[in-house]
C-alpha cells in the first residue's frame, strides 16, 4: 500500500524507503546520485538517510 503523501515530516524524513517509486526517485535526486547507486547504499548502510549520505559521499 502507497505511502499517505498528505502526511509528511516525522520519522519517515530520517529513513529512505527503496521500495517506494516515488522516495526512490526523490531520495536519488535529493541526495545527487542514481536510484541505483542509492539502493546500493541502502543496501550496504541500512535505510537511515545520515548514514546512506555518509556512505555515498565516501564513495566520491
Amino acid at each position: 500500500m502507497p505511502d499517505d503523501k498528505s502526511k509528511s515530516g516525522g520519522q519517515d524524513r530520517e529513513r529512505i524507503n527503496v521500495n517506494q517509486a516515488h522516495e526512490l526517485r526523490d531520495w536519488a535526486k535529493s541526495l545527487n546520485t542514481t536510484p541505483e547507486k542509492l539502493k546500493e547504499a541502502v543496501q550496504a548502510v541500512g535505510d537511515r538517510a545520515d548514514k546512506v549520505r555518509e556512505f555515498l559521499s565516501e564513495k566520491k
